[in-house]
């Protein structure tokens, strides 16, 4: 009998520690957990969500008040959520997350950042005085779902990514930190010809270069307001050409004259002459 009750002790030890683990770290918490994967659930109902960071002192004191408010979440008709910026380093680029903790309220894909009090009391009549009406909320253009904050959530992923290669190549294949750098650049240049010749060959296909031809010899036909300084020129030409071929003409035809003019005085001094002799 000493033996079975021995044994009925760590038995029921052992059930103690099954059943009362869970009461021993509280219950379920009602605060949602916000990723890549489900943050578009944020665009319909309404939300408060907390951006934080496990080392951050100030997110560690907001964390019980949070969870207080989270509890009256379903009277309230509001979720609570949270997401955490070194797991999630997309959506800290998304919602431009600069300080922690950041807490937005949400209605309807409408963001407003929360800058009041962070009390339990003061998140619960916010959202029962619907305070957050006085809120001017974020323009479209820097809103979660816009092009311009989902480039730049993939540009923080970008980064995040290259440090856990930059970590990789250190840690686990133990390269120098030069050495990393050097792949790093490598590939940057590298990426940079690849996209350099992708646009190229773009353009070319959007915007196919012309070939020039050689322009032809302009004809009096094809191009008669540009020929006609050339006739200009050519009959001027041609008027002086007329011109002294009359005065030479004039000039031969008097001479000719003087010469039989000449040539009648002579013979008339001819007869003259003799007579006289005789």
């Amino acid at each position: 009998m000493a033996p079975s009750g021995s044994l009925r002790i760590p038995v029921a030890v052992l059930l103690l520690l099954l059943w009362g683990a869970p009461w021993a770290h509280g219950k379920r918490s009602d605060v949602r957990i916000i990723t890549d994967e489900n943050w578009r659930e944020l665009l319909e109902g309404e939300w408060m969500i907390e951006f934080y960071a496990p080392w951050c002192p100030a997110c560690q004191n907001l964390q019980p008040e949070w969870e207080s408010f989270a509890e009256w979440g379903e009277d309230l008709e509001v979720n609570v959520a949270k997401v955490d910026v070194t797991e999630q380093p997309g959506l800290s680029g998304r919602f431009i997350i600069t300080a922690l903790p950041t807490i937005y309220h949400c209605k309807d894909g409408e963001f407003r950042r929360y800058q009041g009090p962070r009390t339990k009391k003061d998140f619960i009549n916010f959202i029962s005085d619907k305070e957050w009406k006085s809120i001017e909320p974020v323009s479209s253009w820097f809103g979660p779902g816009s092009i311009l904050m989902s480039s730049m959530s993939a540009l923080f992923q970008l980064s995040m990514w290259i440090r856990t290669c930059h970590n990789y190549f250190i840690e686990d294949l133990g390269l120098p930190i030069w050495g990393s750098y050097t792949v790093f650049a490598l590939a940057t240049l590298l990426s940079g010809l690849l996209l350099g010749l992708f646009m190229i060959f773009v353009a070319d296909c959007l915007c196919p270069s012309k070939r020039r031809r050689p322009q032809p010899y302009p004809s009096r036909k094809l191009l008669p307001e540009s020929s006609q300084p050339l006739k200009k020129v050519e009959e001027e030409q041609e008027a002086d050409v007329e011109d002294v071929s009359e005065e030479e003409s004039e000039s031969k035809e008097g001479a000719n004259k003087d010469f039989a003019q000449n040539a009648v005085r002579q013979r008339s001094v001819g007869p003259s002459l003799a007579t006289d002799k005789s």
